[in-house]
């Protein structure tokens, strides 16, 4: 296994980089453009392990989907909300074999954005499907979002454990209830699948959360790309949702931005180095909710300034961050790159609202305090956050869960402090297959091998 030893970046730097297509667009495209009528071309598509396991379940379910990967096009063949049928041709056509008794067979893997939406596409298709999972993923929450497709009539055989994966789709018994009830406090995914197929159900849907989390930025997104895909949805409150009847996405062509999420780690990079960094073709206008990390380090001292081709982030003018408390439930998948500034920091960094992300690719608030107490920071967990004490970091072997904003983020301390190492770098493949390549081109970190 690889692991990547980093070196501290010594002296004022300026830099400006280029970041893949967001990941969260990307996922969303994929999912309307097989929905859609009619051929929908997409650009500045991102290509990594998630993206790619998107793509790859769509062929199995049949849809042709054309991948131009050098020049960041995918183009999908929709069919107006059906789902191919499986037939004599299905292996040509890319459809999986099947699973001994006529079953088609979807792989989800690891992400969980595929694994939410293809859940609602073909749950609400009223196909049976087996739909298949890494050992990670079926540890992950699902049971909200198959509590409420069951809600609209679909019927699973769970094959393992309850509302886990890997389950058998055994079709739907078409239902249209008033209201469709859903808890988003692990995932907001649950939401965006529901409202992102809703155009498959004949009188719409109607969806009122029940929990503690009320949804926002990337429910935003999922309702922005909705409406630019030409369907309407409507929120009457805070916690209320309806997809109107009657709707169908339209094919065409779509841009996908760059992943604002990948770029905060560059800027995060220029606070924790006292550089200057811009991120290009990243703006304040995008619906990505991570553009609100950019706030949060103007708070600890850095300046920012948005330029015609990208923002520019350059660290503190005395070289000092100060200490925040900020809630992260909008944008928490910059939790970590906070956390790898926090101990660099004048003050205490606390972090709230993010109880959440222990359901993701890792407990990532426990992963955080773990790690950082191996480096001697002191730090106090809760269950819906963390404080982080600044200190003087020592050096450390940094596990990384098989999480790849673990590994992004953490790789920011190992650029200021000696002896930082990065166990396993490759989970970046998940998102962003050429971040340590990158930090390598600028001369950051040095790659080497382990037997």
């Amino acid at each position: 296994m690889d692991r990547f030893v980093c070196n501290p970046f010594h002296g004022f730097h300026r830099y400006e980089v280029v970041v893949p297509g967001s990941k969260s667009m990307t996922n969303r495209a994929l999912l309307m453009g097989a929905l859609a009528e009619g051929k929908t071309i997409l650009r500045g598509v991102l290509f990594s392990e998630d993206s790619r396991v998107f793509m790859q379940a769509l062929q199995e379910i049949g849809f042709r989907v054309s991948i131009q990967e050098t020049e960041k096009v995918v183009t999908i063949e929709g069919l107006g909300g059906r789902l191919p049928i499986a037939g004599p041709c299905a292996k040509e056509r890319g459809v999986a074999a099947d699973c001994g008794s006529g079953l088609r067979k979807v792989y989800v893997g690891s992400a969980g954005t595929a694994a939410r939406f293809l859940t609602a596409f073909l749950a609400l298709s009223g196909q049976e499907f087996v739909v298949e999972a890494s050992e990670q993923m079926k540890k992950r929450p699902m049971e909200p979002l198959l509590r409420a497709l069951e809600m609209l009539g679909a019927r699973f055989e769970y094959l393992e454990k309850p509302y886990s994966f890997p389950f058998r789709i055994r079709g739907r018994e078409e239902r249209n209830p008033d209201c469709v009830e859903l808890n988003i406090d692990a995932s907001s995914q649950f939401l965006s699948a529901l409202l992102l197929c809703g155009v498959m159900c004949r009188e719409g849907i109607k969806i009122r959360l029940t929990g503690t989390r009320s949804a926002r930025a990337y429910v935003g997104i999922s309702m922005d790309m909705m409406e630019q895909f030409g369907c309407r949805t409507e929120q009457f409150d805070e916690n209320t949702y309806r997809v109107l009847p009657g709707q169908r996405y339209v094919g065409g062509e779509y841009q996908i931005e760059p992943d604002v999420s990948a770029a905060c780690y560059f800027y995060g990079l220029a606070a924790v180095t006292g550089g200057e960094a811009k991120v290009k073709h990243v703006h304040r206008e995008t619906t990505q909710g991570d553009i609100k990390f950019v706030d949060v380090l103007e708070k600890m001292g850095c300046l920012v300034r948005e330029e015609s081709d990208g923002i520019v982030v350059a660290g503190a003018r005395d070289g000092k961050l100060a200490g925040v408390h900020v809630c992260m439930s909008d944008f928490s998948d910059q939790t970590m790159t906070l956390a790898a500034l926090a101990p660099f920091a004048e003050g205490d960094t606390v972090i709230d609202g993010v109880g959440h992300i222990r359901g993701q690719e890792s407990d990532r608030i426990r992963a955080i305090v773990t790690e950082l107490g191996r480096m001697g920071i002191s730090c106090e967990e809760r269950e819906d956050g963390l404080t982080i004490h600044p200190g003087k970091i020592r050096p450390s072997l940094v596990s990384t869960y098989d999480d790849h904003r673990m590994a992004m983020a953490f790789s920011l301390i190992g650029c200021r402090a000696e002896g930082i190492v990065i166990d396993n770098p490759e989970c970046c493949k998940k998102t962003f297959e050429n971040y340590f390549d990158i930090l390598t081109n600028l001369g950051l970190t040095s790659k080497i091998e382990e037997e």
